[in-house]
């Protein structure tokens, strides 16, 4: 059973399958996933009777056998998870994101300006991801994988960690509300279709690996627990 109180990211930690429900309601589950179903669905404008009978239908509906619970595996095979499916993929990604977005944005702006703030967040969100995973790798999860109990410094890494995060959630939302949710119109070209289908694949990917860094690894190692979550903003993954 599901409590209004229980947390989101807990259900989606409990229920893997949850969080296309969650992304449907652009419910965040990573960088807010603290907050409680209640409050999730009171800002999504959802009833949480109904919310919490859609989870439990995903739940009984679930096909194929149940994915490995991240909570189980060893830091260090988290940690090669993380680096292996997600880091690996926004190396590939964003650099072919980025030129998409700024050709699209070249060819059809003047028809549609919200690609040139599009182009602008996908640029911005390029320059912040990539030397923050890079950064992950060289320093912060060397440190995580050589040591069972983190000292105080490695514990306000793993918070900056956090915090950095945040700032990723907030382009995100950006990009969405530039692209119109991801709404192709009627006269867009192949590469317009390609662009909004890739912006949305990788908003689930990083809201995934956020979870995962936020949820599973940090509370590992962080010294005190997450903050409380701020109000939603429309711009929650979908």
């Amino acid at each position: 059973m599901l409590s209004p109180d229980q947390s989101v990211a807990s259900v989606v930690l409990d229920h893997s399958e949850c969080a296309e429900v969650f992304k449907r309601h652009r419910i965040d589950f990573c960088c807010r996933g603290d907050a409680s179903l209640q409050a999730a669905a009171t800002e999504r404008g959802v009833k949480v009777d109904a919310l919490i009978d859609e989870l439990l239908l995903a739940v009984t509906q679930r096909n194929g056998a149940r994915v490995t619970d991240p909570r189980e595996l060893t830091t260090p095979d988290l940690i090669a998870l993380i680096v292996s499916r997600h880091h690996d993929y926004l190396r590939r990604a964003l650099p072919f994101v980025r030129g998409l977005a700024a050709k699209v944005s070249r060819v059809h702006a003047d028809h549609n300006p919200k690609l040139r703030d599009l182009d602008a967040a996908v640029a911005e969100l390029s320059d912040v991801l990539l030397p923050h995973i890079d950064d992950e790798e060289e320093t912060l999860f060397p440190r995580l994988t050589e040591m069972e109990v983190a000292p105080a410094a490695t514990s306000k890494l793993v918070d900056e960690m956090v915090a950095e995060h945040l700032d990723v959630s907030r382009l995100l939302e950006r990009a969405r509300a530039a692209a119109e949710d991801f709404t192709v119109p009627d006269w867009a070209c192949t590469s317009y279709r390609t662009l909004f289908s890739e912006l949305r694949n990788m908003e689930a990917d990083i809201f995934t690996h956020v979870h995962l860094e936020n949820h599973v690894l940090r509370p590992r190692f962080a010294a005190s627990p997450p903050e409380a979550p701020q109000a939603m903003a429309s711009g929650s993954p979908s």
